[in-house]
């Protein structure tokens, strides 16, 4: 029987480009290749206007230990370093290389023995995050300050849209257990799960042949968010990750598919400029799963997929996933080593439906994954009583989305959990 949590919730999953196979994406003129591209402090440019790169080199060094490298995803020229909005909402510096288009490249060294030290070193110098998504530095969370017993690969991939970990398990996948083993390897750690959602047979049967018997494929129900990392460890191993606590205080490390294929190609010299990424949605003509260079422009992508759609059809473009993902205000920001998804949407898949007053029906909280009220922290941070948000937990919400979701009078739940956060963190508030 399928494993799974308590709650959630299960919207359309329109794995439409579930069958489409990983192709290189076109590559600019010009590429604009964020410092930011990490959780932690940016990372800071060691390359002058002028300066001449290849695939590979190093441009941007880590700003401290939970930051990550970046490096150019094309050989060129440093045309300028500029300040560029970022999918989220904010501001980075970015580097802008003008492609020469002949694609040479500098690899880093191949390890042929791996071990724990120089697996974690090579990550960090690869400057591999959390490919997921959440694009913490990966050799950070390799390096657990508790005991750890167990791995596990996140292959839910349960958002809609999203089918490019997908791909790369049916496509890669020897590289990816290869990264697994890694892993593991880093993590001196004997056992190993790959969780996966059961509307992804053939990717559970194929690991399930493949896989050495310390590596065990676990099928999951199809329900969102099954790939949270607190929802999945209870799902695959029944612990609980306490309040405020991480997955190290259960002995556990979680890793996604994407970031154990990252490993896997760094251990062999390829540093982190490149991902597997999924454009989607009923706003271009070109969906697909793709490996893109990091530096691309949402607007470049957009006019290399669009086809014969019309422009106006095209009305909401999001940044990863429609339940956690970032609604756009304009077509500037760039692919990152986080990008794991575009989705151009038109009209009749968003919902314009008016926001009515809150019906105390409780559908937010009874879909909720970590059992909040999301009704009640919305109420709270509308009169600004940050103290009761606070009592009322708004620091478990893992903005899942599912509140939202879930509510018929489409009131802007997850955005006001959010913005309690926001300015409570900004108070100083315990």
């Amino acid at each position: 029987m399928a494993k799974t949590f308590k709650h959630g919730t299960h919207p359309p999953e329109n794995k439409i480009t579930e069958n489409s196979p990983l192709v290189e994406f076109a590559v600019p003129e010009k590429l604009y290749i964020s410092l930011s591209q990490h959780i932690g402090a940016p990372a800071q440019a060691i390359v002058e206007v002028g300066d001449s790169v290849k695939a590979g080199t190093l441009i941007g060094k880590a700003g401290g230990f939970v930051s990550a490298n970046i490096f150019s995803s094309v050989s060129g020229k440093v045309t300028n370093i500029v300040t560029l909005p970022t999918a989220t909402g904010g501001e980075a510096k970015h580097i802008e290389i003008q492609n020469d288009f002949r694609y040479e490249t500098v690899s880093l060294p191949e390890i042929t023995v791996p071990t724990k030290e120089n697996i974690l070193e090579r990550v960090k110098e690869a400057g591999i995050v959390g490919m997921g998504g959440a694009t913490f530095p990966t050799h950070v969370k390799l390096s657990p300050s508790k005991p750890v017993d167990t791995l596990i690969i996140n292959g839910a991939e349960c958002e809609p849209y999203i089918t490019c970990d997908y791909r790369l398990m049916l496509e890669k996948t020897d590289e990816f257990i290869e990264g697994v083993k890694l892993l593991m390897t880093a993590l001196s750690v004997e056992k190993a799960y790959i969780g996966i959602e059961n509307n992804k047979k053939e990717a559970i049967e194929l690991l399930a042949e493949k896989c050495p018997p310390k590596i065990e494929v676990v099928e999951l129900k199809s329900k969102y968010p099954q790939g949270a990392e607190k929802q999945l460890i209870y799902s695959i191993t029944r612990r609980v990750v306490p309040t405020g606590g991480l997955p190290m205080d259960v002995g556990v490390v979680v890793n996604n598919v994407h970031t154990a294929y990252s490993v896997a190609r760094a251990i062999k010299g390829e540093p982190c400029y490149m991902r597997a990424m999924t454009v989607s949605g009923d706003g271009v003509e070109k969906i697909g799963n793709y490996f893109a260079r990091t530096g691309l422009t949402y607007k470049f992508i957009y006019d290399e997929c669009r086809g014969n759609v019309a422009e106006e059809v095209t009305c909401k473009v999001i940044s990863g996933g429609p339940m956690m993902g970032f609604a756009q205000a304009n077509l500037k920001p760039a692919t990152t080593k986080g990008t794991s998804s575009l989705l151009f949407l038109s009209e009749i898949r968003i919902s314009k439906s008016d926001t009515t007053a809150c019906i105390n029906c409780g559908r937010c909280g009874m879909g909720c994954p970590m059992n909040l009220l999301p009704n009640e922290i919305e109420e709270n941070t509308l009169h600004r009583n940050f103290e009761e948000v606070i009592k009322l937990n708004v620091a478990s919400c893992i903005e899942c989305g599912v509140c939202t979701y879930n509510c018929p009078a489409k009131r802007p739940l997850l955005q006001a959990i959010r913005l309690a956060k926001r300015i409570i963190k900004e108070k100083g508030l315990k």
